[in-house]
């Protein structure tokens, strides 16, 4: 079973392809009951590992052990993994990319912002010079096998943005990702400048990019959105709304109903990650 192929074919295929963002194992079982792609979220696994915003915390020994549990739990899905700046060092972000395709990883996302780095939807983002950049890609490039690599470009500036998106498409990076583009006219500049290339659009609640449904997003030429933090968005209005109740009522539980989640319920979707129900035929190669 080779990932990265099955990841490019599902870009080559008609439509917009989702991948939903995730944060931890519980959100990922959560997720593959209703999409077959995963997008390992820089800002998700901030929050969830270490409790701290996505602004350059994140270690890449401990990216590449949640991926590994990803992996043996959800055999079958697409895994794209946010990189950040491939963790500043370009040998760490080639040993980091060698690393996630040997585990199984589907593709990686790897941007051109320099330290300290931002979430792609706020401001203060800066960028590395391009050609700096471009190094690092190809150092990136010339490291994997198969892996699926999305160049992604935070540049802010309109000039700088058509004129670093046009750059990426013309390595050898499979998919070009200018994040935080404002607009549904900004997305047919970029979709003109790239030609032939794919192109993924990143979309946040609150941030900065236009609400689109995936039919529109289809009908502007994008081949893959990420959808960040639906996730940890909703379970943080959960959790706090849940809590809220149970602290106005003085501690008394919500009654259970046929529409609640209960002990079963979490269960039975727990026990489906167990590696020996997914039969051998089914066990990825890597």
């Amino acid at each position: 079973m080779n990932h990265p192929n099955r990841l490019r074919e599902a870009i080559s295929a008609d439509g917009t392809t989702p991948l939903i963002g995730v944060f931890d194992m519980f959100s990922a079982s959560v997720a593959a009951q209703h999409y077959d792609g995963m997008f390992v979220s820089g800002f998700g696994f901030a929050a969830s590992h270490y409790g701290l915003p996505d602004i350059g915390f994140i270690a890449w020994p401990d990216i590449v052990a949640f991926v590994q549990r990803l992996r043996l739990a959800f055999p079958q899905q697409h895994l794209l993994v946010d990189i950040d700046d491939g963790y500043v060092d370009p040998e760490t972000a080639c040993h980091t990319v060698q690393l996630l395709e040997s585990i199984g990883a589907s593709g990686v996302i790897l941007e051109d912002q320099k330290r300290p780095r931002r979430c792609g939807h706020v401001d203060g983002k800066q960028v590395l010079p391009l050609e700096e950049y471009l190094e690092k890609l190809e150092m990136v490039l010339d490291a994997r096998r198969d892996l699926v690599v999305v160049a992604r470009t935070d540049a802010t500036e309109e000039a700088e943005i058509l004129r670093r998106a046009k750059a990426l498409a013309a390595t050898d990076a499979d998919v070009v990702l200018v994040d935080g583009v404002r607009s549904v006219d900004w997305i047919r500049k970029v979709r003109d400048v790239i030609g032939d290339k794919p192109l993924l659009f990143n979309q946040i609640a609150g941030g900065k990019s236009p609400r689109l449904s995936l039919p529109e997003l289809a009908g502007l030429g994008v081949d893959v959105a990420i959808y960040s933090t639906p996730c940890l968005f909703a379970a943080q209005t959960a959790m706090d709304g849940a809590l809220a109740r149970l602290k106005q009522d003085e501690g008394r539980l919500p009654e259970f109903t046929e529409s609640s989640v209960g002990v079963a319920d979490c269960l039975e979707l727990l026990e489906k990650n167990i590696s020996r129900h997914h039969g051998r035929d089914r066990i990825p190669v890597v």
